[in-house]
């Protein structure tokens, strides 16, 4: 077992950099790893694949809030927190319709489609979206939904299965206030937990620097374990309270925010691979594919653009953005996941919806995911020299109270002709190094910044995260950015 999962993470690791290459989402690579396995491993537990993958799920969420800036997303919370709920229930709404009155799928089976295949999915936005230049604002609206909208979507699948079954009694107003009281409890629940574990963390003086990414993460899972005992939703408290810790000035932050994005990794190859095997080609009869495609389409080119508008129109989102917005809600594991539910509770026609969502998740990912960048060039929303966010890697050197920073320098960053002088870094912040074509380099205040330096930057650790921001300024606007003492 160990030999052969070693050879399925080191298959997916060629797998997500092959993907890098191509511009489609690893998941996709990931899932086919998994058709290829399950050709000679069989693999049928709905149960086991409906519990593991809700368990990945908090992993993936708990990542994704380590890594979302708080900064970027307070602006459009509002508008990512419409898209995650009213959004979520217009497509809802679209898709039953469609599944029922073209498609001709019974009523339950058509609510199950849209409810399933309702949520964008923050694994292949991020590993997408972080690749492409776009304007910060677009990105984070994106991540943000991505992030917010499992959580009712989880609520929603299950009331839709136990109404499928016969389980369930409520009329569906009474069902839509339950979902809004355990979603608005997960989010407080979220908020409390990450608070506390930050000013514990902070506080507390562990004897080794590997824990306190091991104890950040045991909070938000603490989170979602609350949320769950407390019949709330645990997939709102996970994310809220891993996008308070990630935000908070916790010790060795770096170190846990990619202590965090390797977990979410792990999850994610295990997740797909595993969806992967529960598909079985032989099952994807040609009128399952036929209505997946028309299913797909029907979501991508009206369901999705009218979810859109009828939240974007509130903030005077132009329409070049709202299109933007619609073509890149990309679809992926999420929406396979939420299929497992009505499979577990073995629903006689989950099987179809199953397979029908494997296919049409597949196609339109790899339809919408390569086509980002041309997509928002022709819509006009970026000239193509937006910046992609620059890598930054910090180490801490305990004995000076200071901490050495890594800056790699992508292709488009508006640090490209930016001299050191024209940084304008804080007292004893200092440029040590410049990598250059491998070829290393101690830079004076007039040597100019080029696409592809790797630049090594001693600075003072109270003025880290001043450092960190005024690079990732310039990189978004220019030399003449301004000098905005946020922390990140």
């Amino acid at each position: 077992m160990l030999l052969a999962g070693a050879g399925v993470l080191l298959a997916a690791l060629g797998a997500a950099r092959l993907s890098s290459s191509v511009g489609l989402p690893s998941l996709l690579l990931f899932l086919f790893l998994g058709v290829g396995v399950g050709l000679w491993v069989e693999f049928d537990d709905a149960a086991l694949a409906h519990d593991l993958g809700f368990a990945a799920l908090v992993l993936i969420l708990g990542e994704g809030g380590f890594t979302t800036k708080w900064r970027e997303m307070r602006p459009i919370l509002s508008l990512a927190g419409l898209l995650a709920t009213v959004g979520i229930g217009v497509s809802i709404v679209a898709m039953t319709l469609f599944g029922h009155l073209v498609l001709g799928l019974d009523l339950a089976t058509a609510l199950l489609l849209g409810a399933v295949t309702a949520p964008t999915d923050s694994a292949a936005v991020f590993s997408v979206l972080r690749r492409v230049p776009i304007p910060a604002r677009l990105r984070a609206i994106l991540e943000a939904e991505s992030g917010l909208n499992d959580a009712p979507v989880v609520l929603l699948v299950s009331a839709a299965t136990a109404w499928a079954l016969g389980e369930s009694t409520e009329s569906p107003p009474l069902i839509l206030g339950m979902v809004l009281v355990e979603l608005a409890g997960g989010l407080l629940l979220g908020l409390a937990i990450g608070w506390l574990g930050a000013r514990v963390l902070k506080r507390i003086a562990l004897p080794a620097s590997g824990l306190y990414p091991l104890g950040a993460m045991g909070w938000a899972l603490l989170a979602y374990g609350a949320g769950a005992y407390l019949h709330v939703s645990g997939f709102a408290a996970v994310y809220i309270c891993a996008v308070v810790l990630g935000n908070s000035d916790l010790p060795h932050r770096n170190a846990t925010k990619s202590f965090a994005e390797g977990v979410g990794w792990v999850a994610q190859i295990g997740l797909f691979v595993m969806l992967g095997l529960l598909a079985h080609p032989d099952r994807f009869a040609l009128d399952v594919a036929i209505t997946g495609v028309l299913a797909g389409l029907f979501l991508t080119l009206i369901a999705r653009p009218l979810s859109v508008w009828a939240c974007a129109a509130w903030f005077k989102v132009p329409w070049r953005e709202q299109a933007f917005l619609s073509w890149a809600g990309l679809r992926g594991a999420v929406p396979i996941i939420m299929a497992t539910v009505p499979l577990a509770s073995t629903l006689p026609q989950a099987k179809t919806l199953f397979d029908l969502v494997f296919v049409f998740v597949v196609v339109y990912t790899t339809l919408q995911a390569p086509t980002l960048g041309w997509v928002a060039r022709k819509l006009g929303v970026t000239t193509g020299d937006d910046a992609v966010d620059i890598e930054v890697e910090v180490a801490p050197l305990d004995k000076i109270q200071a901490d050495f920073m890594q800056i790699k320098v992508p292709s488009g960053s508006k640090l490209h002709g930016v001299t050191v002088f024209e940084l304008r870094l804080p007292p004893s912040t200092v440029v040590s190094l410049i990598i250059r074509d491998g070829t290393p380099f101690a830079p004076g205040s007039r040597d100019v910044i080029r696409t592809g330096d790797e630049l090594l930057v001693v600075v003072p650790s109270r003025y880290r995260y001043r450092v960190e921001n005024r690079f990732k300024q310039i990189s978004r606007g220019g030399r003449l950015s301004r000098w905005h003492d946020d922390r990140d």
